[in-house]
């Protein structure tokens, strides 16, 4: 969050670095996508830090914790492609430096991407679905099963000689246990 706060103050600071990514970012996105993508670096940069500051207050309150880290993630990469180029150095010391700042990074995008998948604990929303959908499929089977037993019975009594009056009874009886009324 400190990042973001200092470079949505100062974008300038940040621009130079993150020139070469935005131009590789837009020449792929304007061949892959229908409308043309800004290549205003300043707005770019701006956008990051913004994303950063929102994402990363939402996922220190634990509110959306997995779509922030998603977009703390989605904001990690840009960042460290622009600011640690660690190869492009031919000082050893800032090549190191770089290139440590760019495994730092590595490993909070790990770190971010494991709490986005996160579940707290909690089954995944496919597994609930597949579950509701199987308990609901079920239930409807033993309905059926419990209606169609109930049904033969009235329909052997009715054989039997029963009055309209008490099939009508035992039909609402049975519409009533299967939900029908």
């Amino acid at each position: 969050m400190y990042g973001g706060i200092s470079t949505l103050r100062d974008p300038q600071s940040r621009v130079p670095g993150a020139t070469k990514v935005v131009n590789q970012i837009a020449q792929v996105a304007d061949e892959q996508l229908p409308v043309e993508v800004p290549r205003d670096v300043e707005q770019w940069v701006k956008v990051d830090a913004g994303v950063k500051v929102g994402a990363g207050v939402l996922f220190a309150l634990g509110w959306f914790p997995r779509l922030s880290a998603l977009a703390l993630a989605g904001s990690i990469v840009p960042t460290t492609l622009a600011g640690h180029r660690f190869w492009e150095d031919t000082d050893d010391e800032k090549k190191f430096s770089n290139q440590a700042h760019f495994l730092k990074n590595a490993g909070l995008l790990g770190g971010l991407l494991i709490a986005a998948v996160d579940t707290e604990g909690k089954p995944s929303t496919s597994w609930r679905v597949r579950r509701s959908a199987d308990k609901a499929i079920a239930k409807a089977e033993s309905r059926y099963e419990k209606a169609a037993k109930k049904a033969e019975k009235a329909q052997k009594k009715a054989s039997r000689g029963r009055t309209g009056r008490k099939l009508k009874k035992q039909a609402k009886k049975v519409g009533k246990e299967i939900g029908l009324s």
